[in-house]
């Protein structure tokens, strides 16, 4: 952060946890021009608390809080989407979505419209330059989840704590009089889903019963709907005689496919589809990357090229569980070059 800087308006999206509270305060203390802005994404007990927590510390810090009511947009940009996608037999990443449309598309257009200079949130990420790159913490990096963003959007956004590790973020909270929130857990689930991701998908979707069969055809059992199941997935198939893996769905016969052979999940390449450059520029093809296919998955080297006009990935070692919906996100060194859709 430099002198130029310091005044300007910084709209921070504060979550109620401890990085986007660390993150609005470093920001303050930096001397900018803060306030805080708490997305009302959903209704229900889940929502009620982080609002509450973040309001708290908007008062610790003295600056403006607000309250957005974006529930509406939430659910038909990003839980209709999630649900489609399933519906479709894809296993989709929300928090993408939710970022591109939400944190850096929705609230960005509310801040400027506000007179705000930037947005800010408390994700691990580094822009330097225009470019986006990996956070300083390897185990927090959360730059996976936007590569959809782009120039427009990393022109206007500030991640304070892209440069600190998740121990330094809790030590700076202690300093800052935010130590309440150190033992706050992280909610692994969706943020949109009040129990667990089965239960919600049954009742938004139903159940749709079709057949389990091996590589070769054989009917096996019965499955429930193929949205309950994931690619790779060992658990909760239903029947015995296992381990079974879900290797495939077929959706226009309602099949879902299982193999014995674990390594049959493993393969060499991928199609992309909806794929974004966060320079704005497509580079030159074949082009040498390290790629993402999951959020927790090691970068791994491939080859980015075209075939017909088709986006390919080609892996230097094959990859096990590439499922159809998730995201693949290109890397060079620690500089997110862009991503795409797995189709």
């Amino acid at each position: 952060m430099t002198g130029k800087e310091k005044n300007k308006k910084v709209i921070v999206a504060m979550s109620g946890g401890i990085d986007s509270s660390v993150a609005a305060a470093l920001l303050k203390r930096a001397g900018f021009d803060v306030a805080g802005v708490f997305m009302r994404l959903f209704s229900g007990e889940k929502s009620k608390m982080p609002e509450a927590r973040a309001k708290k510390v908007a008062k610790i810090l003295k600056i403006p809080f607000y309250v957005l009511n974006f529930e509406k947009e939430f659910g038909r940009r990003v839980v209709n989407y999630f649900l489609n996608e399933n519906k479709k037999g894809l296993t989709p990443n929300p928090c993408i979505v939710c970022n591109k449309e939400i944190k850096f598309g929705l609230l960005l257009e509310k801040s400027l419209e506000l007179k705000a200079d930037y947005i800010a949130t408390g994700h691990y990420a580094r822009i330097v330059k225009g470019k986006l790159y990996t956070g300083k913490d390897k185990e927090r990096d959360q730059s996976y989840f936007l590569w959809k963003l782009g120039q427009n959007q990393l022109k206007r956004v500030l991640f304070p704590i892209g440069n600190c590790t998740k121990k330094e973020v809790e030590k700076l909270a202690g300093k800052l009089k935010l130590s309440f929130l150190v033992k706050i857990p992280k909610s692994q689930e969706i943020c949109f889903i009040e129990n667990k991701l089965e239960a919600f998908l049954k009742k938004r979707l139903g159940i749709k019963s079709g057949n389990i069969v091996d590589s070769e055809g054989k009917t096996l059992g019965r499955h429930r709907g193929l949205w309950f199941y994931t690619i790779g997935q060992r658990k909760g198939i239903g029947f015995s005689g296992g381990p079974y893996y879900v290797l495939g769905k077929d959706l226009k016969k309602n099949l879902l496919i299982v193999d014995k052979n674990e390594r049959n999940l493993y393969k060499e390449e991928l199609v992309l589809k909806r794929s974004n450059w966060v320079s704005g520029k497509r580079p030159k093809l074949p082009l040498i990357v390290k790629v993402k296919i999951r959020y927790r998955h090691s970068a791994a080297p491939a080859v980015l090229g075209k075939r017909a006009n088709l986006t390919i990935l080609k892996f230097k070692k094959k990859q096990r569980a590439i499922t159809p919906g998730q995201s693949a996100v290109f890397y060079k060194g620690s500089e997110v070059l862009g991503g795409g859709i797995i189709y």
